[in-house]
């Protein structure tokens, strides 16, 4: 389901996310259209009641810290989603399409080594946010359970 996305609508000719400024704006249009999904829109409007002009910010604190380890972004993103979990019962439908949202949102408006950092850390962010909510590891490394020996 999180596989690693290949886009077919790439134009290699975009700007590469130079600095906060792409940030900025990647951020504000991928929110645009988050809040006008219909799967994604009423969690975000409806549940969070998410005040988008407050929260911008911090989400560019998020991934300027992400991508260029700005270390702006001090809080703890799981602990804000396992509350709205705890009102919205997220589950893989919703971390596919904030993911696919966010894929054709960076395709839309960069190409290059960040842009390609954005979409993979997007993707590791929501299989591990999906599995942990819904009581899985939040790790990509499976333990291997061995059966109790026969004595």
């Amino acid at each position: 389901m999180y596989q690693k996305y290949t886009p077919d609508h790439q134009d290699p000719g975009n700007p590469d996310i130079r600095g906060r400024e792409d940030v900025e704006r990647l951020v504000a249009q991928f929110y645009g259209a988050a809040f006008a999904d219909p799967l994604l829109g009423p969690v975000f409007i409806d549940i969070a009641r998410m005040d988008l002009a407050e929260h911008l910010p911090v989400m560019c604190d998020f991934w300027e810290t992400v991508l260029f380890r700005a270390g702006l972004y001090r809080r703890n993103a799981f602990t804000v989603h396992a509350e709205l979990h705890s009102q919205a019962s997220l589950g893989g439908a919703h971390f596919a399409r904030w993911l696919a949202l966010w894929t054709q949102t960076v395709d839309l408006l960069h190409s290059g080594e960040k842009a390609e950092l954005a979409k993979e850390q997007a993707r590791r962010i929501a299989w591990s946010l999906d599995k942990r909510l819904n009581g899985g590891s939040g790790s990509e490394f499976v333990t291997i359970h061995r059966r109790p020996r026969r004595t």
